[in-house]
């Protein structure tokens, strides 16, 4: 797994709520729209879920 997946994954893991791409793009000082590129390969994977529109988080 590479570093901006692995920061992504991190940054999950510090929040307790749902999280928007924006704000793990704001947290991890990466673009927002690579976040959303990673956090889409992510889904594939079954490592996060979308429990609301725009909102995500790992999958427990």
């Amino acid at each position: 797994m590479d570093d901006k997946k692995q920061a992504v994954i991190e940054a999950f893991k510090k929040s307790e709520k749902p999280l928007r791409p924006g704000e793990i793009a704001k947290m991890i000082g990466m673009d927002s729209k690579e976040v959303s590129k990673i956090i889409g390969e992510l889904k594939k994977e079954g490592i996060v879920i979308s429990p609301k529109r725009c909102y995500y988080s790992l999958k427990e």
